[in-house]
């Protein structure tokens, strides 16, 4: 598995809600369609940071998800809420463990 995690910095705090809305609504759906998608989180460090964390099965795969994400933020004009490129860190997950749900 492979992960790549997106630091977003200097973000329009006024605006935060709208881009996790954003990003719940029609991000997320979209990076769900994605060959190898695996699990994508977003987390509000505050203070205008945040980071998103999206696992794929190759690297391929994932550094598409990083122009998918690219162009999604064009597509929903959200430069001038994340005004400065994000800081990427990307490569193979060597431990990992998520709880499965069980159904009852």
């Amino acid at each position: 598995m492979h992960a790549t995690i997106r630091r977003y910095e200097s973000i329009d705090q006024s605006r935060t809600g709208e881009l996790v809305k954003k990003c719940e609504e029609s991000l997320l759906p979209t990076l769900r369609e994605l060959p190898g998608f695996n699990g994508y989180s977003l987390v509000d460090s505050g203070n205008g940071v945040m980071t998103s964390v999206g696992f794929f099965d190759t690297a391929v795969q994932a550094e598409e998800s990083t122009r998918v994400a690219g162009s999604w933020l064009r597509e929903h004009k959200l430069e001038t809420a994340l005004p400065n490129p994000p800081k990427i860190t990307s490569g193979t997950v060597a431990v990992h463990k998520t709880n499965e749900l069980v159904k009852a």
